[in-house]
């Protein structure tokens, strides 16, 4: 009995990429989902210091929904670094303007605060309506699938 606990290598994680529909589904939920994809969760070689995520390609994100009464009293805050450059903006006005930073900013909140999380969260790709860029990635991923 000499198991040994397997270690994925960086070079050894294939890729594939997942696209996701936004429309009415709620904002933490769906970031979740998004985070487990991005670090690969879903994964049976799943370890926590490799890199071993997805891509995740968004469409509809100017239909996310989110619960309660969090459309009005949610604020989304950014800081330029210099004093008095803190900006409150309510998330009625974000998500009107541009609801792919709402969804970006919480996937970014459940991926962990290392370099990891920097290099997982550039390969999502959140797009407003229903069209996106990515189409020939996504048959490349669908071949694969099939071999």
């Amino acid at each position: 009995m000499n198991k040994k606990t397997h270690s994925p290598k960086q070079d050894a994680v294939e890729r594939k990429w997942h696209l996701i529909d936004a429309n009415k589904k709620v904002l933490g939920r769906l970031a979740v989902e998004i985070a487990g994809l991005l670090r690969g969760k879903n994964k049976v070689f799943y370890a926590n210091h490799v890199d071993c995520g997805d891509f995740v390609i968004v469409t509809n994100a100017s239909r996310i929904v989110l619960t309660g009464k969090k459309l009005d009293q949610k604020t989304y805050f950014t800081y330029s670094g210099y004093p008095g450059g803190a900006k409150l903006t309510p998330y009625s006005v974000l998500m009107a303007e541009s609801p792919e930073k709402a969804l970006v900013a919480a996937v970014k909140g459940m991926l962990p605060k290392n370099k990891l999380a920097d290099k997982q969260l550039t390969r999502l790709r959140v797009f407003k309506d229903g069209k996106h860029t990515h189409s020939a990635q996504l048959a490349m991923s669908v071949k694969r699938e099939k071999k």
